[in-house]
């Protein structure tokens, strides 16, 4: 738990939830303690993610920012595997995750919520696909290989908008995070600048003091600063947004509560005792900087080599400010001088290209590029397609249940709760008893490959061990396992009391009725509705 969380007592908590001094004390305490990151993050984004925005100043869209980068290996790198982490986890138009009965539901119960819960894993997905997600996922992820840790707000769209989901990528600029008892990111807070238009446009109720207008006025183009803050509340989580423009005291300009917190803030990895993520260009930034001081070097050093260094006597005749040294240029000099002579370079840099490729072949290592890069053969055998996945899920393995945990599962949660509001899909709650939430994304996939092909594996030695030893496996139920482990839609399989029994049993009593009623206790939203 951080420090400053060990000593809030209630009063002070729902003091800073209903005062606007309050909660922007806890920000500048909270961005504070950010600022021992500041100058890492910064380094890390001028050698592998140059475009990102910068901590200090602000930075001009538009600008240049690779003017001290001559090495694009780390760049490149850390492109590649942000796309991999985005087809491997959230793909886009593929379906990566999946709602289905939970181990409290009975046989009869599970078959027939199990359709309905395929539907709106469809409908929730399609959600997804229509919105921007897959844009915004992106540039999150590229966050999260850089600095380690990223951050992104899941809003509802606007009534007759495509979709009801709206996503952005926050820039880690821009938000400050604290850890919660539990371990997550759950208090966000954001600042950010808006002109009066942009104000009134998303706040239209709000109560703007006057010097603001006035500012406003003679200077349209002004912008103001925004604290918003989203803060754990119990169950559920207070959103407050604060005026903070200097020009008069700090005011709410709208104040809400949602079930689930809109930012989605996640790391790559973490150390104990730290709030923030570590990435893998943390790790190799060493090699990074070398590599780019090495290039450096090389190019200057290729340079002279072209060019050359020259000596001249000065003899009155020879004017080194005229020399172009073109083809076809006559040199005057003096009789008897020695005119422009080149000096020799006194040294080689013939070994930097193996200093160089052994670097670059660290850092490609260190970002997963020559593990997760793309598959040079056209063609792969089953087994090279298996020991691929295997491998990948090994690698990924830490980091996917982190992700899972911290990204995928809340991003499911939130957008189920605001779809379920809309009426969009039934009255579901996804709480692992009764709904059970089923990440089915490519790295998952190959998680589970390492159990079906233990079961085939059990399957061939009992069908070698004769008919007798065959006679223990239920088809049936093994065909239904070996669908739910690679994700076969429940609409595609026959319901399960709707087979015939492996063993008939002698009391018809003990084969459930089809038609019996359905009963599924109410389970309310922890929280209050989102707002």
């Amino acid at each position: 738990m951080p420090a400053s969380a060990a000593v809030k007592t209630p009063a002070s908590r729902a003091r800073e939830l209903s005062e606007p001094e309050a909660l922007l004390e806890r920000y500048r305490v909270a961005r504070d303690r950010r600022g021992v990151w500041e100058s890492h993050w910064q380094d890390c984004y001028d050698h592998a993610l140059p475009n990102g925005r910068p901590f200090r100043g602000g930075g001009t869209p538009g600008e240049r920012r690779v003017d001290r980068l001559f090495d694009g290996t780390a760049p490149d790198a850390v492109e590649q595997l942000a796309a991999s982490l985005l087809s491997e986890l959230t793909p886009p138009w593929s379906r990566w995750f999946g709602f289905q009965p939970g181990p409290t539901l009975t046989g009869v119960e599970r078959d027939r919520v199990a359709p309905l819960l395929d539907r709106a894993a469809g409908i929730v997905q399609a959600h997804f696909d229509r919105s921007n997600f897959a844009v915004e996922i992106h540039q999150a992820f590229l966050d999260l290989v850089t600095v380690g840790t990223a951050s992104l707000l899941m809003e509802e769209a606007a009534p007759g908008a495509p979709s009801s989901l709206r996503f952005t990528a926050v820039p880690l600029a821009e938000a400050v995070l604290e850890e919660g008892p539990d371990g997550r990111l759950d208090a966000t807070f954001r600042r950010s600048e808006a002109t009066l238009a942009q104000i009134l446009q998303r706040f239209p109720g709000a109560d703007l003091p006057d010097e603001l207008r006035k500012q406003a006025a003679g200077e349209p183009d002004s912008r103001f600063p925004l604290v918003e803050a989203v803060l754990p509340d119990g169950t559920a989580y207070r959103w407050g947004v604060v005026l903070d423009s200097g020009l008069a005291e700090p005011s709410w300009l709208a104040q809400g509560r949602f079930a689930q917190s809109p930012f989605v803030n996640f790391r790559w990895l973490k150390a104990p005792g730290e709030t923030y993520g570590r990435s893998p260009v943390m790790k190799a930034l060493p090699d990074i900087k070398t590599a780019n001081k090495v290039v450096e070097l090389v190019l200057k050093n290729a340079s002279i080599a072209v060019t050359g260094i020259w000596q001249a006597d000065d003899d009155g005749v020879l004017n080194p400010t005229t020399i172009r040294l073109v083809p076809g240029t006559i040199i005057p000099k003096a009789v008897g001088s020695a005119g422009l002579t080149p000096l020799a370079n006194p040294g080689r840099f013939d070994v930097s290209q193996l200093v160089l490729d052994d670097l670059r072949g660290r850092i490609r290592h260190a970002l997963l590029v020559d593990r997760l890069g793309p598959v040079e053969s056209a063609r792969m055998t089953a087994t090279e397609v298996l020991e691929r996945a295997v491998e990948m899920a090994r690698l990924l393995g830490a980091t996917y249940g982190r992700l899972q945990a911290e990204l995928m599962t809340p991003l499911v949660l939130r957008a189920v709760s605001i779809l379920r509001r809309r009426g969009e899909i039934p009255d579901i709650t996804v709480d692992g008893r009764l709904v059970e939430l089923q990440h089915r994304s490519p790295l998952a996939q190959a998680q589970a490959q390492r159990d079906v092909q233990a079961a085939l594996r059990w399957l061939d030695s009992v069908k070698a061990l004769g008919p007798e030893a065959e006679a223990t496996v239920d088809a049936a139920a093994t065909a239904h396992w070996l669908g739910e482990a690679f994700g076969v839609p429940a609409k595609l399989m026959r319901a399960a009391s709707a087979l015939p029994p492996a063993i008939p049993s002698p009391t018809p009593s003990s084969t459930p009725s089809p038609s019996a009623p359905l009963v599924v206790p109410p389970v309310a939203d922890p929280g209050a509705v989102d707002g």
